[in-house]
């Protein structure tokens, strides 16, 4: 429910409605506006009376909301959500943000050396996976708290944001750490004791949809996040589970309008796992840009090669650099910057 207060209310009006809220055993939201103030309660398992409140002084209205995710839905928001992460520019803001670097840090040189690269060619984070949750579990599992340290060292050598992936509670708290975000990737996207933990933090949250998960469920998986307190939430499409073989995975570009209609959050695209083809990824990374997505995710290895994860769909630095160029001339018809 959000309730609507008067635009002249007074602050004690306020506070009742709110502690009528935790009378009721729910969690109120006090969301200032710029006309006036609106409250949204969560908690409640069943609709709520509106009248409870609406015989409150200071009330205007008070509205059912029918989506489960209400906080990640619009109904909470008063507008979209723009989420600032260092010097970077703020995702979800006028700038179409770009993620970059290879899939995981193998080494100091190699991650140096590939960071300096992307920074080189406009990249605004360096992604790369300290912790690799891998189908077999003979294949590279990254190099944990290692890793963590080479990324932090490729910040310091080039002042690009780190984004990295926790899998549990232990690399949590080592990604928060060493990362300027918190990666929950697909295989995660329903450990709600993992999302509930990374709720109780203070650095933004990249949610990645899952292999077989519809759009409601991912929402829900971010008001698993937020409910906790942290409201810096971006959601990442990176391809769907289907029929199709000639692809890794499906990606689903109708999740990015789709979801900015339901929910104020960031939307980024990852082509990378996405297609798991290089060939595949710039044609997706444009049209990425083309359907409205605020920024794209991209693998790059300067010696695909000799990666130890996903080489076939990593892109060369040289590609990379012809894909931002086409990047920004999409960005500037949809008057984004970039």
């Amino acid at each position: 429910m959000l309730i609507l207060m008067d635009a002249d209310h007074k602050k004690e009006q306020l506070d009742r409605v709110v502690a009528k809220i935790e009378e009721l055993g729910f969690k109120p939201h006090v969301l200032p506006g710029a006309q006036s103030t609106a409250v949204g309660i969560t908690g409640n398992s069943r609709p709520l009376d509106p009248r409870i409140f609406e015989q409150l002084e200071g009330v205007k209205q008070a509205i059912p909301v029918t989506k489960p995710y209400k906080l990640a839905g619009r109904d909470f928001a008063g507008g979209d959500t723009r989420i600032p992460v260092g010097a970077a520019p703020a995702i979800g803001g006028e700038t179409f943000v770009v993620m970059a670097g290879p899939c995981a840090v193998e080494s100091e040189e190699q991650t140096v050396r590939i960071a300096k690269l992307v920074k080189a060619r406009g990249a605004h984070f360096l992604r790369g996976g300290a912790f690799k949750p891998r189908t077999s579990p003979y294949a590279f599992q990254g190099l944990g708290e290692d890793g963590l340290k080479i990324l932090k060292t490729a910040r310091e050598e080039t002042g690009l944001p780190v984004i990295t992936e926790a899998l549990d509670q232990p690399s949590l708290t080592l990604v928060y750490k060493y990362a300027d975000i918190i990666q929950i990737g697909a295989r995660n996207m329903q450990n709600f004791a993992l999302l509930k933990e990374a709720g109780k933090l203070d650095k933004p949250v990249m949610l990645k949809r899952g292999l077989s998960a519809t759009i409601d469920e991912w929402l829900m998986s971010a008001e698993y996040i937020m409910s906790e307190g942290n409201k810096a939430v971006m959601l990442c499409e990176r391809g769907i589970r289907t029929f199709s073989s000639h692809t890794r995975n499906t990606l689903d570009l109708n999740a990015v309008p789709v979801v900015q209609k339901l929910s104020h959050l960031p939307v980024i695209v990852d082509p990378s796992h996405g297609t798991g083809l290089r060939d595949k990824v710039a044609p997706l990374a444009r049209a990425s840009a083309a359907v409205g997505a605020h920024g794209v995710m991209i693998e790059v290895h300067d010696r695909p090669h000799e990666a130890l994860c996903d080489g076939p769909q990593a892109m060369s630095p040289d590609a990379f650099e012809s894909l931002m160029g086409q990047l920004r001339r999409i960005a500037a018809a949809l008057d984004f910057k970039l």
